[in-house]
C-alpha cells in the first residue's frame, strides 16, 4: 500500500498559492511542545524541541519494525513542522520589528488519525529510555481546531516573511474579515523545506492567520 503524504492528501492545507486564499481548518491531532526564545540559539529550548518532536513522531512510524504499531496504523509519511508564535502577555508579533528572544512558541507535528492518547504515552516512554537527557516537561497531545483562516505560500528566507505576512493582512482587510490573533488563536506557521539542507531563498513556508468576519465571534 502507498503511504499517506498528507501533504499531497491535503493540498489545500499544505500546498496553498502564493496568493491569499480563505480557508477553514479542521480538527487535526498534534505533538507539541511549548517552549520560548529565539529558536536559532543553540542548544536552547527550540532544539530540544525538536529532539522530542522528530522523536516521538519516528517511534510511532516505526513502531510496525517492533511489531507494536496501534490498531489502525497505516504507513505514512511524517508530516512537517509546525510552529504556532505569539509574545509575551499574548501580543500579536510584529514581525516587521521582533526581537526574537522574546518570541513564545509551540512547536508540534500532526499525528496520524489513529494516533490516541494511549498510543502518545507508549512513544514517549519509548523515548524517554532512548533518549533520558531531553526535557520532557512542556510536550503534550493535543487535538487542535482552528478553523477560518487566511493563508498563503511564503518562498524564500524565514526572515523575508514580513512581506508575505503584509499581503495576508491587506487581503484581510480588503474582503471584511478581521485579524483574530488571541489567547486562543496565533499566528501559524507551516514549515516544508528543511534549512539545512535547502537554500534560504527556496525555502517554503505556509503562513496562516487566524481571522473572523467584521462584527462576529469566533466560537471554536
Amino acid at each position: 500500500m502507498e503511504k499517506v503524504d498528507y501533504k499531497k492528501e491535503y493540498k489545500d492545507l499544505y500546498l496553498p498559492k502564493t496568493k491569499p486564499m480563505v480557508i477553514d481548518v479542521p480538527e487535526m491531532i498534534f505533538i507539541q511542545v511549548q517552549g520560548k526564545g529565539n529558536p536559532n540559539s543553540e542548544n536552547g529550548e527550540y532544539q530540544n524541541a525538536m529532539s522530542i518532536l522528530y522523536g516521538l513522531s519516528f517511534t510511532i512510524k516505526m513502531s510496525k519494525m517492533k511489531h507494536k504499531e496501534p490498531e489502525g496504523y497505516f504507513d505514512y509519511v511524517v508530516p512537517p513542522l509546525e510552529g504556532l508564535w505569539w509574545l509575551e502577555n499574548n501580543q500579536k508579533p510584529d514581525f516587521f520589528q521582533i526581537d526574537k528572544s522574546k518570541f513564545q512558541w509551540v512547536s508540534m507535528i500532526r499525528q496520524p488519525e489513529f494516533v490516541t492518547e494511549e498510543v502518545y504515552q507508549w512513544a514517549l516512554a519509548e523515548l524517554k529510555k532512548k533518549k533520558p537527557e531531553l526535557d520532557y516537561q512542556k510536550v503534550s497531545y493535543q487535538k487542535l481546531t482552528e478553523g477560518l483562516c487566511v493563508q498563503c505560500m511564503h518562498k524564500g528566507p524565514y526572515d523575508d516573511e514580513p512581506r508575505t505576512i503584509q499581503t495576508i493582512e491587506e487581503y484581510i482587510q480588503e474582503n471584511e474579515y478581521q485579524n483574530d490573533i488571541s489567547t486562543r488563536r496565533k499566528h501559524h506557521e507551516i514549515y516544508l523545506g528543511d534549512p539545512r539542507k535547502t537554500k534560504p531563498e527556496n525555502l517554503k513556508t505556509v503562513i496562516r492567520i487566524p481571522v473572523k468576519k467584521e462584527n462576529e465571534s469566533w466560537n471554536g
